[in-house]
């Protein structure tokens, strides 16, 4: 038995199977012993009935059952090597040596049953994935069949792009500084009230924002309707759309073979419909943004690019809250027409939205149909505090130290908030990139003035405000106030005047670049100055100039023209932190003029402690200023009397 499980193991190794034998014995019990192990390893390889079935058609039954060890061992002899002709039991000093014999026999027996088996397992498999396969590629067929002009080629491609939508590098870092809720947005609080209060109510209006870029409107618009959202009477679902366009990319087609905004139809000749649909010749309705808002916002920037007719259509749309579709091709009576085609003919798609247009242009120069349809928010300049401000919060998002330094001197190079935090997260990528090396994790990071000045450099940026205010007291100069948009900024205005050479043949001169307003404005502040002064300037030369040649589109420089001609012809110095705006009548009255909130703004970025408006545009001055003083006057003559001191410089 020993020498069967030695063979067996050898075999068995062979092949990865291993049959545990015990030491064969020499004695008659122990070949008996042996014996009935054969046997019992036979009934466990064919199975008990399988092995009485080929003992008896090998004439071994009986000897099977024989208690002669001998005729037993002749049963394993026909059994194992499936011969009944063998004659006669071997000998008892032959029953080692046929025992041998059969155990030999019986461990082939296994090893080839062993590679068999194995042989099976393997050729089952193949089959079953060439099974796997066939059907694999009759879906294939089938798909592509249903599926159109689909190809391997074709279905890799998409693959690869499933592929790259499962990739996401982390969000822009702008997206992490825009403001996440209403409180986060710095020196808007009267607009985004007012805002609040037309879109968050039961009848909400559509809005027109106007204010300088980068002042928050697309930012407010979309938290205005978040905020709407969570209100119970306000008409906006949880689900309610924000749909967002910029107008400079809407353009409107005479053909009107395409139009985003609105829709448009794409016949089944002209244009070309769905496939099944052309070859019905039925026309296709293609749905526009303002169907997409249904139910929430439509958000256009920059409305006042908009091409004049699409904004005439846009109108339309807005009083019916419907979009309708025309087509030659459309049949009513085709019964190839599906439903929802039919419907969108009949009916038009739904399109009931509140539209949240900005612009920085003038109100002036949007469309009067759509601003009577509109109320109208504005949004503020940003002062320095603000901008400050802005880059406070967004070092704070970033998780980032600053030098105490930077958020004003961020302030002096920029008024837009968006520019602002975009100058920030410029500096903190140069700081990053310094401590590449040493970098373990975000935190730490600290952007020092130098990285700062290393972006300035790089994005070539100057000084936004280059005009300051000072203690300093001058003759003949002061700070007058322009506006251009929604921003507003100082102008340099001086003035000289010598002894005409010959008395009563003076000249009058200004830079003819200022615009035709300011000859205007000159000319009037020659007769006022008379009228205060007594003083007849035909016996003097005097020229004015607005430095850097800037441009006064109107008349709102005639104030400060008169101060700087008195100032130059009497000797009295002006403090150069006060400004002045108003237009300046022959009779010594100052008038109210344009865009007061905004000139107000600019004389705040330039430090400007004290301004002078007409007092006709009292109302206009906003009531939480705290850091520079609004002096309201009727005529020039109360500024003299203010803003002119007696002492040299």
């Amino acid at each position: 038995m020993k020498n069967l499980l030695k063979k067996l193991s050898v075999r068995a190794k062979q092949n990865e199977l291993v049959v545990p034998l015990h030491d064969r014995l020499q004695d008659e019990e122990q070949l008996s012993r042996q014996v009935a192990a054969v046997f019992a390893l036979l009934s466990n390889l064919y199975g008990s009935d399988k092995l009485i079935l080929k003992a008896g058609k090998l004439e071994a039954l009986k000897l099977m059952r024989s208690e002669v060890l001998e005729e037993r061992v002749l049963a394993l002899q026909r059994i194992v090597f499936e011969d009944p002709t063998i004659e006669g039991p071997p000998s008892r000093k032959e029953l080692s040596e046929a025992l041998n014999e059969i155990e030999d026999e019986i461990a082939d027996l296994i090893a080839r049953r062993t590679v068999e088996d194995k042989l099976e397992k393997k050729i089952a498999e193949r089959m079953q994935q060439r099974h796997e396969e066939y059907l694999k590629e009759i879906k294939f067929q089938i798909i592509q069949e249903s599926a159109g002009p689909d190809n391997p080629h074709t279905l890799k491609k998409l693959a690869d792009l499933e592929k790259m939508d499962q990739v996401s590098l982390s969000k822009s870092v702008m997206e992490t500084l825009k403001p996440a809720n209403l409180e986060q947005v710095v020196g808007q609080d009267r607009a985004i009230k007012a805002l609040l209060g037309k879109i968050a109510s039961p009848f909400p209006q559509h809005v027109i924002l106007y204010g300088p870029p980068g002042v928050g409107k697309t930012t407010v618009a979309r938290l205005v309707l978040e905020e709407a959202k969570k209100l119970q009477f306000t008409p906006f679902k949880e689900e309610a759309p924000f749909v967002e366009v910029d107008g400079t990319t809407l353009r409107w087609d005479p053909r009107e073979v395409t139009n985003p905004l609105l829709g448009s139809v794409h016949d089944p000749i002209y244009q070309g419909a769905r496939r099944d649909l052309a070859e019905g010749g039925v026309p296709e309705p293609k749905l526009g943004l303002v169907t997409e808002a249904h139910g929430g916002v439509l958000f256009i920037d920059e409305i006042g690019e908009m091409d004049p007719m699409l904004q005439n259509k846009l109108l339309k749309v807005l009083e019916d809250k419907r979009v309708f579709f025309d087509s030659a091709y459309y049949d009513p009576n085709d019964s190839n027409v599906p439903k929802y085609i039919k419907k969108l003919f009949s009916e038009g798609a739904p399109a009931d939205f509140i539209l949240i247009a900005a612009t920085t242009r003038d109100p002036s120069e949007i469309s009067p149909a759509i601003r009577s349809r509109c109320a109208e928010v504005f949004f503020e300049p940003l002062d320095q505090s603000d901008i400050q401000q802005i880059v406070i919060n967004a070092a704070e998002r970033l998780n980032v130290k600053i030098d105490p330094e930077i958020p004003e001197i961020i302030s002096r190079y920029t008024i837009e908030g968006r520019k602002a935090a975009g100058v920030l997260a410029d500096a903190y990528g140069i700081a990053l990139y310094k401590c590449k090396d040493r970098l373990l994790t975000f935190e730490g990071i600290e952007i020092a003035k130098a990285d700062l000045y290393e972006t300035l450099q790089i994005g070539r940026m100057s000084p936004y405000v280059t005009i300051k205010a000072s203690e300093r007291k001058e003759i003949g100069k002061i700070f007058g106030l322009g506006v251009s948009g929604f921003v507003g900024s100082v102008l340099e205005i001086e003035a000289v005047c010598f002894p005409a050479a010959e008395k009563g043949k003076g000249r009058l001169r200004f830079n003819e670049t200022a615009g035709s307003m300011t000859k205007d404005s000159v000319f009037n502040a020659t007769s006022v100055v008379r009228l205060i002064t007594g003083i007849d300037l035909s016996n003097y030369d005097v020229h004015v100039n607005v430095i850097g040649g800037g441009k006064i589109d109107g008349p709102s420089a005639g104030a400060a023209i008169t101060l700087a001609v008195i100032s130059c012809l009497t000797g009295r110095p002006i403090t150069q932190n006060i400004a002045v705006t108003g237009e300046v009548s022959i009779q010594g009255k100052v008038k109210a003029v344009g865009g007061v909130l905004e000139k107000i703004y600019g004389a705040r970025q330039a430090g400007v402690k004290t301004v002078f408006v007409p007092r006709e545009n009292e109302k206009d001055v906003p009531g939480d200023l705290d850091d520079i003083k609004v002096v309201p006057v009727e005529t020039v003559q109360e500024i003299v009397d203010l803003a002119l001191t007696t002492d040299e410089r």
